[in-house]
């Protein structure tokens, strides 16, 4: 799944679209203003109403459709047989003030919109062109990614992932960088690009995580930060995906999925990136045999920290063999330890991210 934005999360009132109910509305008001005269047995001293329509239109409509949604609230003030109160020279000015200046607003609040929804692309497409969506595919290992940042509005926030190809085999990392939200994506972009560099360069996988604590002392150094740092997670993938590497910055293991068994890929540790605590050439990797059908699971600190009402660490471990079920694709299972997460804990505060891979090499090898 690629990263999108969050739309549950985002109201009318948070730049969404407004509802089909508040479209409808200054139309209603017309059709029931105008009913309720002709029914009545006598007049209605309701033509104030009429001085709410335009205001409303301002909602949802354009300058154009304000406008005329206006000029109908005076005309209707003006048809004898809806006795509006008769009204005198005062409710006509007032109720065409208000028009005149509806109209005002909603040209405003269009250019507004107009030059939000076009920050909001730019926006968009900057921060898919440093998280770029995941393939169904990448070599021999089949993949799939959920990520939603804690932050309102925004793709990216703190954490990171990537899947990619290169001469040395299927390489993945997934990290997480101090902070969250806008603030981190500088990080994220340096870290994954240098990742992406490494993929083609570097011979083994230890190489790889030296090269991103490099580009974190580097950055740190540049922007006189002492405390930038980040965890991640890194595997390797043979040529025929039966086995994998595996190297932990200060990240949690992967997840092993065999069947109904759930084994945790325990590696040498190794400090954090970007802490310049020890030497990168002590960086030790452990590796896995793997077998048909297995599955690796992946999930950031956003997944494991989070806690359901009564304060309780989400169990991912403990409950993730009975979300995986006999289905063997990726993605349904992404799907479904999201939705277990948002169930378990109904307000997830920090970032998300979750990624599986399934070793599936060719049917020739």
């Amino acid at each position: 799944m690629p990263p999108r934005r969050d739309e549950d999360r985002r109201g009318w009132l948070r730049g969404a679209p407004p509802p089909r109910w508040v479209r409808v509305l200054p139309l209603a008001m017309v059709a029931a203003i105008c009913v309720s005269t002709l029914l009545s047995p006598g007049p209605l001293d309701i033509g104030f109403l009429l001085g709410a329509i335009p205001p409303m239109a301002v909602l949802s409509y354009s300058p154009l459709a304000t406008a005329a949604l206006g000029a109908t609230a005076v005309v209707l003030l003006n048809i004898p047989d809806l006795r509006l109160d008769r009204p005198g020279n005062t409710d006509l000015l007032t109720v065409t003030f208000v028009a005149v200046l509806s109209v005002f607003v909603s040209f405003v609040r269009s250019r507004r919109d107009a030059q939000l929804d076009l920050a909001s692309t730019v926006a968009e497409a900057a921060q898919l062109a440093v998280l770029s969506p995941l393939p169904e595919r990448v070599g021999p290992v089949r993949c799939a990614g959920l990520y939603r940042a804690a932050q309102r509005g925004t793709l990216v926030g703190g954490d990171f992932f990537d899947v990619r190809e290169g001469p040395f085999g299927v390489r993945v990392v997934m990290g997480d960088v101090q902070g969250h939200g806008l603030a981190a994506v500088a990080t994220v972009a340096s870290l994954l690009g240098a990742f992406r560099e490494a993929v083609l360069d570097e011979r083994d996988l230890a190489s790889v995580a030296a090269r991103l604590d490099r580009r974190l002392l580097v950055d740190a150094a540049d922007a006189r930060l002492d405390d930038l740092f980040a965890t991640a997670a890194l595997l390797e993938f043979s040529a025929d995906a039966r086995q994998a590497r595996v190297a932990l910055c200060g990240s949690p293991p992967p997840l092993l999925l065999r069947g109904t068994a759930v084994t945790g890929l325990e590696a040498p540790p190794w400090t954090p990136l970007g802490l310049g605590l020890a030497d990168p050439a002590g960086i030790e990797t452990r590796t896995v045999p793997l077998l048909p059908g297995d599955r690796l699971l992946l999930a950031s600190d956003g997944v494991l920290e989070a806690r359901d009402r009564a304060g309780e660490f989400y169990p991912l471990a403990g409950r993730v063999a009975a979300l995986a079920g006999g289905d063997g694709d990726p993605d349904t299972l992404v799907r479904r330890v999201w939705a277990d997460l948002r169930a378990f804990g109904p307000t997830v505060r920090d970032d998300v991210s979750l990624l599986v891979l399934t070793p599936s090499p060719p049917p020739h090898d």
